[in-house]
Formats: C-alpha cells, sequence, structure tokens
C-alpha cells in the first residue's frame, strides 16, 4: 500500500498503521463554495440524526446560526468538531438541558493535549475561539443516568413489543 500524502509530502517512511489499513487524508471543511457548504451541513445533518438527546430539537446543528457558530469554532476540523460535540453532549446529559446550543457549547473547552501528539507535524491544529484552554470540563454536579445511551432507536422499540 503507498504511504500517505502527508507522509509522501514530508519524506516520511510508511508507519505500521498506513501499512496495515488504508487510510483517508480528510481535509476540514471550508465554507467558500456553496458545494463546500452544502458537504459541512451534510456532515452536521449526519452527526444530528445520530444523537440521542432527551429535548433536542429539529435542525439543532444545522439551523440558525449553529453551523456558522460550529465553523468559527472549529475552523471546519472535523476531529475538534466531533470533540466539541461529543463533550457538549456529554454536558447537555450530565446538566440535564439534553440540548445543544451556543450557550452550552461556549462552556465546552476544547483540548486535544495528548503527550502522544506532535505539535509541529499538525496533529494538534490550531483551536480558534472560546474555551480553548485546557482544563476542566463544566460539570453539573453528580453525575446522572446515561439516557442518551440507553435509546437503542426506533427499530428496538418496535422489536420490544
Amino acid at each position: 500500500m503507498d504511504p500517505s500524502v502527508h507522509a509522501r509530502v514530508h519524506g516520511l517512511e510508511a508507519t505500521q498503521t498506513e501499512r496495515r489499513f488504508d487510510l483517508v487524508e480528510l481535509d476540514r471543511f471550508r465554507t467558500t463554495t456553496p458545494e463546500e457548504t452544502a458537504a459541512f451541513l451534510d456532515h452536521l445533518n449526519g452527526i444530528e440524526s445520530n444523537l440521542r438527546l432527551l429535548k433536542a430539537k429539529p435542525k439543532m446543528l444545522t439551523g440558525g446560526g449553529m453551523p456558522e457558530y460550529l465553523m468559527r469554532r472549529t475552523s471546519g476540523v472535523v476531529g475538534v468538531l466531533e470533540r466539541l460535540i461529543e463533550d457538549g453532549a456529554q454536558e447537555a446529559m450530565d446538566s440535564g438541558k439534553e440540548l445543544l446550543d451556543e450557550n452550552l457549547l461556549d462552556e465546552i473547552a476544547i483540548s486535544l493535549d495528548d503527550p502522544s501528539r506532535d505539535p509541529s507535524t499538525g496533529e494538534i491544529p490550531p483551536i480558534p475561539g472560546k474555551g480553548t484552554t485546557a482544563g476542566p470540563r463544566k460539570t453539573g454536579g453528580q453525575r446522572k443516568k446515561n439516557t442518551t445511551f440507553d435509546d437503542r432507536g426506533p427499530s428496538a422499540a418496535g422489536a420490544a413489543s
């Protein structure tokens, strides 16, 4: 298997992971053209359709100013976007709010601190916006039952009856 584009560009040998798996080079989302904006919204729609928050509203991630907010907070970097939404969903459950909005996400500090990552190679992208300092995540007190992951979706509901 050919080494990744990153390895070829930087003159590196293929890693063990690159030899074992097909790696997909995924660039950040951009919104400078209608096609790029549509791709970003499609991605958000896919995430939104899989979130199981009890008070989730339709178009919670794709409506209003939320797409612009998410792009501003993450610069379109998929891993940063996923981390923000994942941590936001956990906070929404812990606090009992059970939905994502800008106020809740503003309280989430995005941190990709990981001693195994090398910032000089671009493994840790710059994280713009509010809440970028490393530190403990806001918590809503005593941890509640995880209602989001108990929902097995509509197919399980029909099978249980």
